[in-house]
């Protein structure tokens, strides 16, 4: 995961600047309704994968869930440790037990993971026989380095989208990716990912517009 360290660069910034400007109940892409749907109301232990700075713990916990951080970045977690439990580690390499969580969760962290297959496999060992998985991120189809959102109205998409690479190439300098870059996969190639990883695909959204930002799965490992 070699952004690791632009992300405790950019730690303060992101907590600050990036997340700080949107209102409490600001949901621009979508996620805390994906989260009800897909993830929806539960008891016990909810594994966050790459939780960062813990913006989305709360709205794990209003579902009736305890969240659980898990992420690689020491500036992130600082900001994070306020907001839920949390432990340093790589997702490719979890310190927890087989079979020990209801569920787990994947918010919008994927293309900062190079081996995000890995992470994948990571979270059905981890899921309890019939745990749920639901991964959240930025829309392969529409977001990426071939993607020109220059115009809000209109995205341009440029060619790039079959391919799958790591880029900082952005349409803005105010984002996340040309600080610390992007992993972009295919659609076909992510769901893939959720399928050799062991897990039973079962709902998906969309959210953001003009053209969809965020793309959502819940997925499930068998009984």
């Amino acid at each position: 995961m070699g952004t690791v360290p632009a992300y405790d660069e950019i730690a303060d910034w992101y907590e600050r600047e990036f997340l700080g400007g949107l209102a409490a109940d600001d949901d621009p892409l979508g996620i805390g309704a994906a989260l009800r749907l897909l993830l929806g109301p539960g008891s016990g232990p909810c594994l966050e994968l790459g939780c960062g700075t813990g913006a989305y713990a709360e709205q794990v916990r209003a579902l009736g869930r305890t969240p659980l951080g898990v992420d690689l970045s020491a500036g992130m977690l600082r900001h994070a440790a306020g907001r839920l439990p949390v432990t340093r580690a790589d997702a490719t390499r979890l310190p927890v037990r087989d079979g020990s969580v209801p569920a787990a969760v994947a918010v919008m962290v994927h293309t900062d993971m190079p081996d995000y297959p890995a992470v994948l496999r990571e979270a059905a060992r981890v899921l309890a026989p019939g745990g749920v998985f639901v991964h959240i991120g930025v829309h392969p189809c529409f977001c990426g380095g071939f993607a020109d959102h220059t115009d809000r109205e209109a995205v341009l998409i440029r060619p790039g989208y079959l391919d799958t690479y790591w880029t900082k190439d952005s349409w803005t300098d105010h984002g996340i990716r040309d600080k610390v870059g992007a992993m972009h996969r295919p659609l076909p190639d992510l769901l893939h990912a959720l399928l050799d990883a062991g897990l039973t695909l079962e709902r998906f959204t969309e959210g953001g517009a003009p053209t969809p930002i965020m793309f959502a799965v819940r997925a499930r490992r068998p009984a």
